[in-house]
């Protein structure tokens, strides 16, 4: 079974920064896709990058492009999420979710969520 915590979130002006982390564990076998989403107040959960924790895949959405980074270490059985030139709009609750299957162009359905972290950003 696979388990993951994020950590990370909190209060930040405009045009700061945050790094999230998301902590793994459980059958590796079944988080050969790892997503970060995240659901703003009123609106649906959107998803914004996608890693492979197995190769160099890595893909983001137009609205995190340029600014977020997420990177992975495997040693430690860990994914993050390196936010910079944060905006009113990015608050969010930010998940990371893991899937069995291989991450490809589109793919937004994951089998496993994390409880989330609430990131906020003041103007």
């Amino acid at each position: 079974q696979v388990q993951l915590v994020e950590s990370g979130g909190g209060s930040v002006q405009a045009g700061g920064s945050l790094r999230l982390s998301c902590a793994a564990s459980g059958d590796k076998d079944s988080r050969r896709c790892m997503g970060w989403f995240r659901q703003a107040p009123g609106k649906e959960r959107e998803i914004f990058a996608r890693l492979s924790p197995f190769d160099q895949y890595t893909y983001y959405y137009d609205s995190v492009k340029g600014r977020f980074t997420i990177s992975r270490d495997n040693a430690k059985d860990a994914v993050y999420l390196q936010m910079n030139s944060l905006k009113p709009e990015d608050t969010a609750m930010y998940y990371c979710a893991a899937d069995p299957g291989s991450c490809y162009p589109g793919k937004t359905t994951f089998r496993t969520w994390g409880p989330g972290t609430q990131v906020t950003v003041a103007s």
